[in-house]
C-alpha cells in the first residue's frame, strides 16, 4: 500500500523523496491527453510524464526530434486539466534548452501554461540544471540512452556496458544531483549499474529498461498497452495480456511496480 494512496492533495517533490526514503517504489507512465491523464490518476499512478515520446506515438514521427515546445505545452495542459493527485513531469523537447536562458524561457512556459510541476531534460547539462533550480524550477535529469541524441549515438542502443561508459554515467548522475536535480531517469542501462546509482543517490531514480533496482519505473503508456505504432521495446511489457480493460492493465502495472515484480529479468540488460 502506498504511503500516499489515499492522499487528496497533489503529490510533490518532497513526497517522491519520502517514498524513496521509505523504500516504496514509484510508479510512472506517460500520458498526453485528459482522458488518459484522468485514468492514470484514479488508478494511483504516482507520476505522469508528458513525454516528447508523443512525437512517435501520437504524431507518427520516427523520433522525438520534431516535437516543439508548443506541442509540449498543449499536451501537458491537457493532462494537467484532469489530474488531481499524480505528480506531472513534462519534457523539454529537442533544442529547447541549448542555453540556460532558453531553458528558463521554455521551462517557464511548461509550468505556467502547461501546469507541469517539473521539467525533464536529457544529458548532464549541469549549467542548465543549476540555473533552472536557482529560478525555483524542479528538474528531472535523464541519463543513459538519450532519444534526442539518437542521430549522434547512431540509434537506440543500450548505454553503459563498458566500464568507461558506466563510470561516465555514474559520474554524471552524481553531478546532476549536486546541481540540484530532484529526480533522475535512467534509460536502457545495465540493471547492476542502475541499482548502484540508485543506492548512491539521495534523489529518486526512475528506470526504463534499467532493472528493478531503481526507485521506480516508467513506461510509455502505448507500449505497455501494446498499441504503439512501432515494435514494443524489449524492456516493456504488454500489460493488456489477460487484463479486463485498459484501466485494469494500468492497475496491474502499478501493482507490479509497487511489489518490485516489474521489470523481470527478461526486461533487463
Amino acid at each position: 500500500m502506498s504511503l500516499y494512496a489515499d492522499s487528496l492533495k497533489t503529490l510533490s517533490v518532497t513526497d517522491l523523496a519520502a517514498m524513496k526514503q521509505a523504500r516504496e517504489k514509484i510508479s510512472c507512465l506517460t500520458a498526453y491527453d485528459a482522458s488518459f491523464g484522468a485514468l492514470l490518476d484514479r488508478t494511483g499512478i504516482d507520476v505522469i510524464l508528458v513525454g516528447d515520446s508523443l512525437g512517435m506515438v501520437i504524431q507518427g514521427h520516427d523520433s522525438t526530434l520534431p516535437v516543439t515546445i508548443e506541442d509540449m505545452v498543449y499536451h501537458t495542459r491537457c493532462v494537467a486539466s484532469a489530474r488531481k493527485r499524480a505528480f506531472i513531469v513534462s519534457d523539454l523537447p529537442f533544442a529547447s534548452y541549448a542555453t540556460p536562458n532558453d531553458a528558463l524561457r521554455n521551462a517557464a512556459r511548461l509550468l505556467q501554461k502547461g501546469q507541469a510541476q517539473m521539467v525533464k531534460l536529457e544529458g548532464a547539462r549541469i549549467d542548465v540544471i543549476g540555473f533552472l533550480v536557482e529560478q525555483g524550477i524542479p528538474v528531472c535529469a535523464h541519463l543513459g540512452l538519450l532519444p534526442q541524441s539518437v542521430n549522434r549515438i547512431g540509434g537506440y542502443k543500450v548505454q553503459g556496458r563498458d566500464p568507461a561508459q558506466a563510470q561516465k554515467i555514474l559520474d554524471d548522475a552524481l553531478a546532476v544531483e549536486r546541481a540540484g536535480a530532484n529526480l533522475l531517469v535512467l534509460e536502457c542501462v545495465p540493471a547492476l549499474l542502475a541499482a548502484g546509482i540508485a543506492q548512491k543517490l539521495s534523489i529518486p531514480v526512475i528506470g526504463i529498461g534499467a532493472g528493478v533496482g531503481c526507485d521506480g519505473q516508467v513506461l510509455v503508456l502505448y507500449d505497455m498497452l501494446n498499441i504503439g505504432a512501432g515494435n514494443r521495446p524489449r524492456f516493456s511489457k504488454n500489460f493488456m495480456a489477460g487484463a479486463e480493460s485498459i484501466e485494469d492493465a494500468v492497475r496491474q502495472f502499478h501493482r507490479a511496480v509497487k511489489a518490485a515484480e516489474f521489470p523481470a529479468d527478461e526486461h533487463c540488460y
